[in-house]
């Protein structure tokens, strides 16, 4: 089944598209979700593998918990704090915190190094 990514705003999806292969959606909270909206996610979302990227600031978090308490059985996937945002995280720690949470398969194949059985080793280390 095709996972399902959620992020906070369109700045953050077209920084993931950059890496992503197309297929894989990339849908927004648009800030901290409404009501509504979380059913508009469930509902687009369904029965999905489901990833929660967002910010690692206290507008994130609280979005972050929103969701977790929506989707309990969604991974989270984290950026660095000196980083601006998901938009702000470079493409190769991006690539990184993808591969980690079990999406390398949705990675684009000109963006995984050379040496993939040491990246997959590398990821998990910090």
């Amino acid at each position: 089944m095709t996972p399902v990514i959620v992020v906070e705003g369109k700045n953050d999806r077209r920084q993931l598209e950059k890496v992503l292969r197309p297929g894989i959606p990339i849908l927004c909270t648009y800030g901290i979700p409404s009501s509504e909206r979380l059913e508009w996610l469930k509902k687009h979302i369904g029965m999905a593998p489901l990833y929660i990227f967002v910010d690692n600031d206290a507008a994130g978090r609280r979005i972050r918990g929103v969701l977790a308490d929506a989707f309990p059985d969604a991974e989270h996937i984290y950026t660095r704090r000196g980083y601006d945002g998901v938009e702000g995280t470079p493409l190769d720690y991006l690539v990184q915190q993808l591969a980690k949470a079990g999406l390398e398969d949705w990675i684009r194949p000109d963006l995984l190094p050379d040496e993939w059985d040491s990246f997959r080793f590398d990821a998990f280390e910090e």
